[in-house]
């Protein structure tokens, strides 16, 4: 989604930047257990990725693990397929 709107953007020099992360220590994820990072670093990091024009920002370890497995072997993210 990110990218397309960003190519339909791109016409009138916007930068449309996809900012991922895992989960963020917000009221909408108080009654989870999951491991959540400082909001603050998520938007300071939003705000480093702008000064330097980059296009995506993965502001923590869940968002860069996924990056990497959609990168690589997608068995290593969803796991082997199943047999038929």
């Amino acid at each position: 989604m990110t990218n397309g709107v960003r190519v339909e953007l791109a016409g009138q020099k916007t930068l449309v930047q996809g900012v991922h992360l895992g989960a963020a220590d917000t009221d909408m994820m108080a009654g989870s257990n999951a491991p959540r990072i400082d909001p603050v670093d998520v938007a300071r990091a939003s705000l480093d990725g702008l000064q330097s024009n980059s296009l995506e920002m993965l502001v923590d370890d869940p968002s860069r693990f996924v990056e990497a497995a959609l990168a690589g072997d997608s068995a290593q993210l969803y796991g082997p397929a199943p047999a038929r």
